[in-house]
């Protein structure tokens, strides 16, 4: 069948694939399939359900919740009925959520459990539409979205049947606010045309199809993870839900998928935790691990290493990396990754290790993919080829601009804002690339790029991925806008400068006593020394302040897709600034 709007999705696996387990979570420690019979009941009861509590076409719906069965069965069912579904960041504050909650003027929330039940109901008296609020999970006391769901009676049945009839490819499917780093979030107007050319064009270039399972974990309030559902749905993968972000190691070896999507920071977290094993390590098998680690490191594509390079990668994928695929399940044949730049040395290590990590580029705004890397045309540092019926220039300015069905239908009630970001029909990403033998290499965030008070510009995502490789450096932001040199904001690797004070015998009393440790600031100094040796020297970090606490998101530094806001960490560490630049 032909697919035009997200809605027929569900009849086509129906019809193609009658999938036992196309949705499938673990519940009190057993993995519990959904087959695709059962889920499209769920999504009309549900459907009917909404009907019946006044829900209309074009009625905004918000979900708040982790990944489960459930989030994608209720947006199913919002869409059934022609309205809007609202996908909220479970962590956002409450602030935030009323804010989006007032803005797209909701009716109705489904929420997780009972602490985002509670979160929601002590900001009702600020958010005056909304009508109800139900839990996903059963909770004793609380209105379950099992109780709203309903079989339909012939009349109901008839009244969503015109309903579904009546929605058109061009129709709004949902409302996605952006995470607001640099102002007001803003609701991005998606239509189901816009998902649904970026499902199909996806489609020609992705390796899932419907013999696979894949683990979800990323955000489905996100555009990524959401449109990759959809292609997964579509092609008739069974999806697994990890438990929580603990837990993902361990249901990586349970379901063995063969995809998921990440995002650069988990990525490197899971390549740290190899080569902290690696570490412990001694004799021939810790000579081994680096030995291996450093072939993967200068991996190049199709043998350009030559043949004495891939006979030893041949063995140290037999000794070394095949032990880096069984904890990944043993099984993955391709990590989508987006969302953020991911450092070429990982792309370069885990593909070496038969694990083929491809980077896609994208914007909410953009449904999301622009490009992406394939497993046939890649290149270690881009961002891939643009994706079919997708045309990307670069500006004189260098910044990447987009045509193509894929761009959304504006912003939501932000009509000067849609003008500032869509100019003669292209949509203004705002990221500086260039193009290197058909692929886009994205340089840098045009808004990013700050000015010395020496007249240089620095882009600072190229410094930032750079100091990263070091095992010392877990996060790190390049500061200097108006100053006379780039500076660094540095969160040291804790795990990393433990297991080296101990070697050192220096007492580690806490993480805020050793970033003021004389012996430890220098080793981060020569850790900088050695990487600002890429750099020119007007780009070269002169200072670094070491931080005692990790950035997150729950801190407020980092966006739920785990950027850096900028605006927030430059305010909250203005003192240590200060600091670095002061004779």
């Amino acid at each position: 069948m032909s697919l035009k709007r997200i809605i027929d999705i569900l009849p086509h696996i129906q019809k193609s694939y009658h999938r036992a387990d196309t949705l499938v979570s673990k519940r009190k420690g057993n993995w519990i399939p959904i087959s695709i019979d059962e889920m499209i009941n769920e999504v009309e009861m549900l459907s009917f359900g909404l009907m019946d509590a006044g829900i209309q076409p074009n009625d905004k719906v918000a979900i708040i919740s982790s990944n489960c069965p459930e989030w994608n069965i209720a947006d199913f069912a919002i869409a059934n009925i022609g309205a809007v579904s609202v996908p909220v960041y479970p962590t956002m504050n409450p602030s935030e959520s009323a804010f989006i909650l007032n803005d797209a003027t909701v009716k109705i929330v489904f929420v997780a459990d009972k602490e985002l039940y509670e979160k929601i109901a002590g900001i009702k008296n600020e958010t005056p539409t909304v009508e109800f609020i139900y839990t996903f999970q059963e909770i004793e006391g609380l209105p379950n979205y099992k109780s709203i769901q309903k079989k339909g009676d012939e009349t109901q049945t008839k009244l969503l049947q015109q309903y579904k009839d009546a929605i058109k490819p061009s129709d709004l499917l949902t409302l996605i606010y952006t995470s607001g780093t640099t102002g007001t979030p803003k609701g991005v107007m998606l239509s189901h045309d816009n998902l649904v050319s970026n499902l199909i064009a996806a489609r020609e270039v992705c390796p899932v199809r419907n013999e696979h399972k894949v683990l979800s974990f990323l955000p489905l309030s996100h555009i990524f993870e959401r449109m990759l559902v959809y292609l997964y749905l579509y092609v008739g993968a069974g999806i697994y839900y990890a438990e929580n972000l603990e837990t993902i190691g361990d249901n990586l070896k349970e379901v063995k998928p063969f995809a998921f999507s990440t995002v650069p920071r988990l990525l490197e977290k899971v390549y740290d935790k190899i080569v902290a094993k690696g570490n412990e390590l001694s004799g021939i098998k810790r000579a081994l691990f680096f030995w291996a680690l450093s072939l993967g490191h200068k991996y190049e594509l199709n043998g350009a290493n030559g043949a004495w390079y891939e006979f030893q990668l041949k063995l140290a994928n037999k000794l070394i990396f095949s032990k880096w695929r069984e904890a990944l399940g043993g099984n993955v044949g391709v990590i989508v990754s987006g969302a953020a730049a991911l450092q070429p040395r990982l792309a370069r290590v885990f593909t070496a290790a038969q694990i083929n990590v491809l980077e896609g580029y994208g914007l909410t705004e953009t449904s999301p993919v622009i490009t992406v890397n394939r497993l046939n045309k890649r290149q270690f540092g881009s961002v891939g080829p643009t994706i079919n019926e997708v045309e990307v220039k670069i500006a004189e300015d260098g910044e990447v601009l987009c045509k193509g069905p894929n761009v959304m239908l504006g912003y939501y009630k932000r009509p000067d804002a849609t003008a500032e970001m869509i100019k003669d029909g292209w949509l203004h990403t705002g990221d500086i690339g260039v193009y290197e033998n058909g692929m886009l290499r994205i340089t840098d965030r045009k808004k990013e790029i700050f000015k010395t008070s020496g007249g240089k510009y620095i882009a600072p995502q190229p410094l930032e991925n750079k100091f990263k490789e070091s095992r010392f450096i877990e996060q790190i932001m390049v500061i200097g806008e108006s100053r006379k040199h780039p500076s660094a904001l540095i969160v040291p690797s804790f795990a990393a400068l433990k297991e080296w004070c101990q070697s050192n015998e220096i007492a580690y009393s806490g993480n805020e006593e050793i970033c003021k440790n004389k012996e430890v600031n220098a080793l981060i100094q020569s850790e900088v020394d050695k990487l600002n040796a890429g750099f020119s020297n007007y780009e070269m970090i002169k200072k670094f302040f070491l931080l005692p606490a990790e950035w997150s998101v729950a801190t407020g530094e980092l966006t739920p897709k785990l950027s850096l806001k900028r605006r927030v960490i430059l305010d909250k560490f203005a003192p240590q600034i200060e600091a670095l630049y002061q004779e």
